[in-house]
């Protein structure tokens, strides 16, 4: 029912969803056609998609510890790495775009909710070299490989905590001046969604972006998205399906789009 009820939003979207060519915000144009549809292949992206493959084909088993609100596909304790990469990191298409959008924006500073296997914060830390990139994950095993793989793609500028979201991003956010460019991807809770978007308004500046992950993953994200869009600090929201953007860029008029992608 689920992925019935998936599959209806997606076909909607599409429907009511503009490409560059119907959006009429000169940022909004730019950030489409320059940064969302540019497919080129980077050199970047050569090492990381290299260590997916591996991760692939990895059959270690390790225990998951699921502090969220689980997986739709295989919420089994015992799980091998490979099956794991499979079903839960972010495919190269999305992760790739969150590189882009990283690059583009150059922050100070990076903020991830949901490590996984450290696909996607290995390309946060490649896209923005001269960010503190700080990732949070709640599983201590997944964690341990994480740590592994950026490692072995030399990377310098992330920090990897482990435990809960609700504990640790707290002083997360307290250690930083403001808060540059967020991706949300773990604990697919409205509640706790809402949250960590509150926690982290007050340090958004007109120069930050937060990305939330999943926003239709259930009728529970749908709704946290809803009010995340009406909450009247957000000047700018983009919907691609996949991923939403946030923005608190002042001085704009309010608007709220859909992009194809």
């Amino acid at each position: 029912m689920l992925n019935m009820q998936l599959a209806l939003d997606y076909v909607y979207h599409r429907l009511k969803a503009k490409t560059r060519h119907g959006v009429h915000s000169p940022f909004v144009y730019h950030l489409v056609d320059e940064i969302i549809y540019d497919f080129h292949a980077k050199k970047t992206y050569i090492d990381i998609e290299q260590l997916r493959k591996d991760l692939l084909k990895d059959k270690r088993f390790i225990t998951i510890t699921d502090l969220g609100a689980g997986s739709h596909v295989n919420n089994n304790k015992k799980k091998k790495v490979k099956v794991l990469a499979k079903n839960a990191l972010k495919p190269t298409r999305l992760a790739q775009l969150i590189y882009r959008l990283a690059h583009y924006f150059a922050p100070k500073n990076v903020i991830e909710l949901g490590t996984c296997l450290g696909i996607t914060t290995a390309y946060l830390a490649k896209a923005a070299p001269l960010a503190r990139v700080i990732s949070i994950e709640g599983c201590p095993e997944t964690a341990e490989i994480a740590k592994d793989n950026l490692q072995k793609l030399n990377i310098q500028n992330a920090e990897l905590l482990t435990g809960d979201f609700d504990t640790l991003l707290p002083d997360v956010i307290a250690q930083l001046p403001e808060l540059d460019f967020i991706f949300i991807d773990g604990n697919h809770r409205k509640q706790a969604t809402l949250n960590y978007f509150e926690w982290c308004l007050p340090k958004l500046s007109k120069n930050s972006i937060m990305i939330f992950d999943d926003i239709y993953w259930s009728k529970g994200m749908k709704e946290a998205w809803q009010e995340i869009k009406n909450h009247p600090k957000v000047t700018l929201t983009i919907d691609l399906f996949w991923i939403g953007l946030v923005f608190v860029r002042s001085g704009q008029a309010k608007e709220d789009f859909k992009i194809r992608f």
